[in-house]
């Protein structure tokens, strides 16, 4: 195997690796999705008293072209563009650097994870839970 070879299988996996490295991990409580018992021991029924977190929210995009981050920093690397009137999915929310007056940041779902300024994101629905 030629060196050109190895260092490119080099730089994939480490690549990998460090993609692997900045994913979040999701516990099992944080997606809810164990059913509540009822007094008698029986499993609830989902449609009646049951209030579960949703998994992902929703925002729309706010500003013209809003750069999407690796990090919740304006410094970082840009992952990707989101676009004025695009609809995110919103995985949870944390503070970050300060943006026009507003330190949370988006950590959106949308095919890559990437972090979005919420000053630049309009909640539809409920707010985002913390990370």
């Amino acid at each position: 195997m030629s060196l050109r070879s190895r260092l490119s299988i080099t730089v994939a996996a480490g690549a990998l690796l460090a993609t692997a490295a900045v994913t979040p991990a999701v516990a099992n409580d944080d997606w809810n999705g164990s059913q509540s018992t009822s007094q008698s021991g029986s499993r609830g029924d989902w449609g009646q008293n049951h209030q579960s977190k949703p998994r992902l929210y929703k925002g729309v995009v706010t500003a013209s072209t809003l750069r999407l981050r690796s990090k919740p920093t304006t410094g970082s690397q840009v992952i990707r563009y989101a676009y004025q009137g695009e609809i995110v999915s919103i995985f949870c929310k944390t503070g970050g650097q300060n943006v026009d007056g507003n330190h949370l940041w988006y950590l959106l779902t949308d095919g890559t994870w990437a972090w979005g300024a919420a000053r630049y994101i309009d909640n539809i629905g409920p707010a985002p839970r913390w990370c």
